[in-house]
């Protein structure tokens, strides 16, 4: 395994999310072949044992520095962690030991007339003392069974949950719940700017930009452990902008990111792009303009 340290360019570490159309390309260079200092993988598609799925996993881990970013474990849901999928992923934070490891903010699975059902998605959590206590457990248990704290990722939410129940009512900001919830359960952010940016579109603020930066600031430096950035395609959906990671990076996340990688110097920095994949070369290009904006922050 790539022992190298996370941070091998001082001033800059830069990340992309490696998917399926990538693997070649990306085994076929190296990080002294190219501006990435580490490539993020989602963790249910490697859940597998043995096989193909385990190999290509030792090949990227012999290439690249690595982060574990899970979509699955709902850590806000108001139910026992699903053990089989904790287990499968603990197995793989243990096995691979990569520099990061994240998960979302969010809840995906609710008991309905005695029944558990799994949204398939990632839903908003309420921000009260009820939905606080509830997540910080999940996330001390995912702690545990890694041997490590998680980045919490905040979320692109679409539905107000207060709606849907009145008693999840929201008692305080996404700020102040997400300073409380690291205090409380030792965990560090990882902070999508993307998402923020969707959130204040569809909000409809009259400065989106602003809106995000007013968040941002809020944030203390040592709180901060990952950024996001990414791109969102034109088209809605219901009405609201959908954070797909279909496009370029926005122009308006790289303007939140100038002044967001001030904020938190020398943090690591990923380029999302999930849906509608470029070339190789394209990431490469996407994060060689972070490195080139971080650098210029300095």
């Amino acid at each position: 395994m790539n022992t190298s340290s996370l941070s091998s360019k001082p001033d800059a570490c830069i990340g992309v999310g490696l998917r399926h159309l990538h693997y070649d390309e990306a085994l076929a260079h190296n990080q002294s072949q190219t501006p990435i200092d580490f490539v993020e993988i989602h963790a249910e598609n490697f859940f597998a044992k043995g096989g193909i799925t385990q190999a290509l996993l030792s090949d990227v881990c012999e290439h690249y520095q690595l982060s574990v970013h899970g979509t699955s474990l709902g850590l806000g849901s108001n139910l026992p962690l699903p053990q089989q999928t904790l287990s499968q992923f603990a197995e793989l934070v243990k096995s691979t030991q990569p520099k990061l490891v994240s998960e979302h903010l969010c809840f995906n699975r609710a008991m309905i007339d005695d029944k558990i059902y799994h949204s398939g998605d990632l839903l908003p959590i309420a921000f009260n003392e009820a939905s606080l206590a509830q997540t910080v457990s999940n996330i001390q248990q995912v702690q545990e069974a890694i041997g490590r704290a998680l980045l919490i990722e905040n979320l692109s939410a679409y539905l107000d949950v207060s709606e849907m129940d009145p008693y999840s009512r929201d008692s305080m900001t996404e700020t102040e719940f997400l300073l409380r919830l690291c205090d409380a359960a030792g965990c560090t952010m990882l902070l999508d700017l993307n998402n923020l940016i969707v959130n204040a579109l569809n909000q409809k603020h009259a400065d989106p930009i602003e809106a995000v930066m007013r968040h941002v600031k809020q944030l203390p430096q040592h709180l901060v452990g990952e950024i996001h950035l990414a791109g969102f395609s034109e088209q809605k959906v219901a009405g609201f902008i959908v954070d797909d990671h279909g496009q370029a990076v926005s122009q308006q996340c790289w303007e939140v990111y100038k002044q967001t990688i001030k904020c938190f110097p020398s943090v690591p920095t990923l380029i999302e792009w999930d849906t509608n994949l470029p070339p190789w070369a394209t990431l490469v290009e996407q994060a060689n303009k972070a490195r080139d904006i971080a650098l210029q922050q300095k």
